[in-house]
């Protein structure tokens, strides 16, 4: 009976999980595109939802370690598995109330800091200091940093060299011209390479980098070419006043923005559904086999689960955060949306190779203050930007903390 409650607990916290993911992390992938009007509110929520949900269930963690992250040794409760169940319990409803409380204020935090966090206060409040994995947990901090400076960097240089090529010529669409295979296939070689090297390994796509950055070449070749021929149909209007000539630049824009975001939001789902899906099929998994194991397979229904519930997150409470990523930090157009998501995606693939545990929310949020910036420090909200910055320090102490209280109630009752 006990146990089955606790199925029951674990089953609605991975869907409270799952839910908390859509509504505040999938801003990554569609808020820019909202904010420059290049997909309406509605439009982004059926653009994303599809391609996170395929994301997490096609190519989502099939096996997941049991503890985020590697932050607690899970071997430290053999013997004990149902304190190591309730931990991973709480940490579960820990990261899903965080997430809750940064989405109702609207601001865009981790949630796999989140999930980190409260993995850390269990294993304090279970094995003292001597549970958790500093060396990693100071890669984690150190990310803060890293990734979001990174990601301001690369957009700000791109979207300055865009503006002096392209936006602020006398012809911006002869320009486009120009420049837009370039920049078309710049784009196809990163998101190629971000499934083939950085590695989509469900699909068997994890090739080698000589083979990755070869098909990568071949996929930008061709959208190169597709480019240069489409380009060709676009007439220059000279007649045509500078801001219906801008207009016209921006509407090309609109596309690369679009498929950066979709490209986005399948990573996304892919990558973070484990944040739910990892904890709850760890404690099926312990529950099943009456031991902790290292590492556990995740089955398709708990990704099918996972997936359903960052879509139904999306449509209910995601336009939130994608208000604030969108429209509060700087005025987005597509030019600039897409500059950001370029530097995003670069970031993540960079940093993830390297072995760097970066937050995609961070890294996008540094990468629109890097295009707000390359209109000076003027075109920025500094006010939502410290709210920002503060929820990004709060949440390891307060989801560890939650944690904490979470696994001594769970503990007393059952």
């Amino acid at each position: 009976m006990v146990n089955t409650v606790i199925l029951g607990i674990a089953l609605a916290g991975g869907l409270y999980m799952a839910w908390n993911i859509g509504a505040n992390d999938v801003a990554n992938a569609m808020g820019t595109s909202v904010g420059s009007r290049a997909l309406t509110l509605k439009q982004a929520i059926l653009v994303a939802g599809l391609f996170e949900f395929l994301g997490a269930v096609l190519v989502g963690s099939h096996v997941t370690q049991t503890i985020s992250k590697g932050i607690v040794d899970p071997r430290l409760f053999a013997g004990v598995q149902g304190e190591f169940v309730l931990g991973m319990l709480a940490a579960l409803l820990s990261a899903g109330i965080w997430l809750q409380l940064a989405t109702y204020m609207g601001l865009p935090v981790s949630t796999t800091h989140s999930i980190v966090g409260a993995v850390v206060g269990f294993g304090l409040v279970s094995y003292g200091v001597s549970a958790v994995e500093w060396g990693k947990l100071a890669k984690i901090v150190a990310s803060w940093v890293i990734s979001p400076i990174m990601g301001a960097l690369i957009s700000f240089l791109l979207f300055r060299q865009l503006s002096k090529r392209i936006l602020e010529q006398p012809y911006p669409l002869k320009a486009t011209r120009r420049y837009a295979p370039f920049l078309v296939m710049l784009v196809f070689v990163i998101l190629t390479l971000s499934f083939t090297y950085k590695g989509l390994k469900n699909l068997r796509l994890d090739l080698s980098l000589t083979r990755a950055l070869l098909v990568a070449f071949v996929v930008g070749l061709g959208g190169m070419v597709f480019t240069a021929y489409a380009m060709g149909h676009f007439k220059i209007q000279p007649g045509a006043k500078i801001r219906e000539r801008l207009r016209e630049v921006e509407g090309i824009f609109k596309y690369l923005q679009v498929m950066t975001a979709c490209y986005m939001a399948f990573a996304h789902g892919a990558n973070d559904v484990a944040n739910a899906t990892g904890p709850l099929a760890a404690i099926f998994s312990t529950m099943k086999a009456a031991s902790v194991q290292v590492r556990v397979a995740v089955p398709l229904w708990v990704l099918f689960l996972g997936g359903l519930g960052i879509v139904v997150g999306l449509a209910t409470w995601g336009y939130k955060v994608i208000e604030t990523v969108g429209r509060r930090i700087t005025d987005i157009t597509p030019s600039r949306g897409f500059c950001a998501e370029f530097g995003c995606a670069t970031t993540v693939l960079v940093c993830s190779k390297l072995g760097m545990p970066i937050s995609t929310t961070h890294t996008l949020v540094g990468s629109v203050v890097g295009v707000g910036l390359a209109r000076g420090i003027g075109a920025l909200n500094l006010r939502i930007l410290k709210d920002i910055f503060l929820s990004w320090i709060v949440t390891l102490p307060f989801t560890a903390g939650l944690a904490m209280l979470l696994y001594v109630f769970l503990r007393a009752v059952f």
